[in-house]
Formats: C-alpha cells, structure tokens, sequence
C-alpha cells in the first residue's frame, strides 16, 4: 500500500471518529436539557405510544414566543415526536390506521392542529430551524381546542388519561392544555 493512500485513510478514519464523538456529545448534552420520555397506554389488545423529548420552561414565555403561533412545532424538543398505534383508531372521529407516525402541531391561541404524518425525519427542524415535517406525508390533520389553566407546568408532558369511553393524549405546557380524544376502531361487520 503507498503511502499517500495509508494517510488518506488515517485522515478519513480520524474524520469519522471526530464527527461520531461530535454527534455524540451535541445529542448527549441536548438531552440533559430535553430528556427522552416514553409514555405508553394500553387497554385489551390496544397499544398507543408516544416518544418524545421534554424541554423546561426556564421562566421563558413558550406560546406566542419561543414555539411561535401558527407555525409548525415539532412537538417537543430533540427529534420529532414520534406516534404509535398497533390497531387501527379513530381520533377525533377520523380513521387513523394502525403504524407508527410523527407527531407535528401548529400552536394557535385558541386552538391547535395536530398533524400525523407517515414519514419518520433524522430530527425536528433542519439546519434553518424550521420543522422537518413534509406536508405531502400528513395523513391526518385536526383541529382540538387549547385550555388555559392557572396552573403552570415546568416540563413539556404527554400523557394519556381515559374518560368514559375515550382515551385522550393530553399535551401541556405552561399554561396551556390540549387533549386530543382517541377510540379504538370497531371491526367493521361485512354483513355476514
């Protein structure tokens, strides 16, 4: 092997280990900031999952500021928050099949939209800072109403909470709560 080829390998080789270390401590610090959290809900054979990163409020206004109103939000912080249903369901009265989706919304004052969409994204916003989201992969699209509460929570939170007959994926933040209403789809009866 010449030696211009073995130093072109060294340089290649300590490039990859440079960019692997550097990925590695920009993910693990942003982590502390925005920890990791699963949150999972299960009833019968029914199983809806939500990955997510949780970022602080930090004494920050966050509607209307740092996550600005009628833009696409990526639902947390880090990587795109990310959906999982293995039955297909109904929220909010519109099918949504069985699989795993991101999770966008579009923060309003009054309301929110809440996004599904089919494609997975290597993270949140790109390099301007915008939600990596592709509008043509939105399977679902709806619109829930916010509720303010005097209350403020410090650390973003989804959850699931059941009600009659209903389970909600409730997100909140600060002073605003939204919840998003989801009812596992009944197998349709073909008549026979």
């Amino acid at each position: 092997m010449n030696s211009t080829l073995k130093t072109t390998l060294k340089i290649v080789g300590i490039i990859l280990v440079l960019s692997t270390a550097i990925i590695y401590f920009l993910r693990t610090t942003t982590k502390t900031h925005s920890p990791e959290e699963t949150v999972t809900f299960s009833k019968g054979d029914l199983e809806l999952e939500v990955f997510y990163n949780r970022p602080y409020k930090k004494d920050r206004v966050i509607f209307g500021e740092l996550v600005p109103y009628n833009e696409v939000w990526r639902t947390g912080a880090n990587e795109a928050t990310t959906f999982t249903t293995n039955k297909d369901i109904l929220v909010d009265g519109s099918d949504l099949e069985a699989g795993k989706y991101t999770l966008w919304t579009i923060p309003m004052e009054e309301s929110w939209k809440v996004i599904f969409n089919s494609r997975m994204y290597p993270w949140g916003i790109d390099l301007e800072e915008k939600a990596y989201r592709d509008p043509e992969y939105d399977v679902l699209v709806l619109e829930v109403p916010v509720n303010k509460s005097d209350k403020s929570i410090e650390q973003f939170t989804i959850l699931f909470e059941e009600a009659n007959d209903l389970i909600f994926m409730v997100l909140s933040w600060d002073k605003t709560r939204i919840a998003v209403p989801i009812k596992e789809k009944e197998p349709s009866s073909n008549g026979s």
